[in-house]
């Protein structure tokens, strides 16, 4: 009963949550309401005994993609009315996309067809043993496919952020290695405070006469 109190509790704040997403005119609302609908669907993994990809969904969603969205949004001067726009010239396109969406879910919920792919429970076996085992055993082919997709993404951004570019002064370590200290550096002798002083009394007293 308690299960079941709680489930309906996630469940009704997370579609809540992801409603006021779509609705809410502040961008910062938004991301504070994803941020939300985050943790909860974060419960339920709880209470379906998958702890792990509950921590994984906090982490790596909560504590990285949401932050990095709300400061993109707070630090970017974006024009959001602008934006809005073109709403109504998109709406029958996006409405196609979540029928689509909706149909996919009611399949998966009521039909076979994703069966085959669901792990088997035990409660013996941790959750993340079970995960790990499917993911490092029948999936690591796959896995490694990602892992080089993502390697490639990486290099490609930071060969676009690497290219030479006119106009723009880059480091170079062996010049500033090569340097010599007279060539950089220039030792001046100030003048104390009682030499000072004693200049500006003479440069007084020439003044008066």
């Amino acid at each position: 009963m308690i299960e079941a109190l709680f489930f309906y509790l996630f469940a009704g704040v997370m579609l809540a949550s992801g409603f006021m997403v779509v609705v809410s005119r502040n961008p910062v609302y938004s991301v504070l309401f994803l941020i939300l609908a985050f943790f909860n669907a974060a419960g339920m993994f709880v209470l379906i005994g998958a702890e792990f990809l509950a921590m994984l969904l906090v982490v790596v969603y909560v504590g990285a993609v949401a932050v990095l969205f709300l400061f993109v949004v707070m630090m970017l001067d974006i024009n959001f009315a602008e934006m809005r726009a073109g709403f109504q010239k998109y709406l029958p396109l996006g409405l196609i996309v979540g029928g689509i969406l909706v149909f996919e879910l009611v399949a998966a919920m009521y039909g076979d067809a994703f069966s085959k792919a669901s792990l088997p429970v035990a409660s013996e076996i941790p959750n993340t043993t079970q995960l790990g085992g499917v993911l490092y055993t029948k999936y690591a082919f796959l896995f490694q496919i990602s892992g080089l997709i993502l390697l490639v993404a990486m290099i490609g951004a930071i060969s676009l952020t690497m290219r030479k570019r006119v106009g723009v002064r880059r480091q170079s370590i062996a010049d500033q290695n090569s340097r010599r200290r007279e060539d950089v550096m220039e030792i001046v002798k100030m003048p104390s405070d009682k030499t000072k002083a004693k200049d500006d009394a003479a440069a007084g007293s020439v003044d008066d006469k």
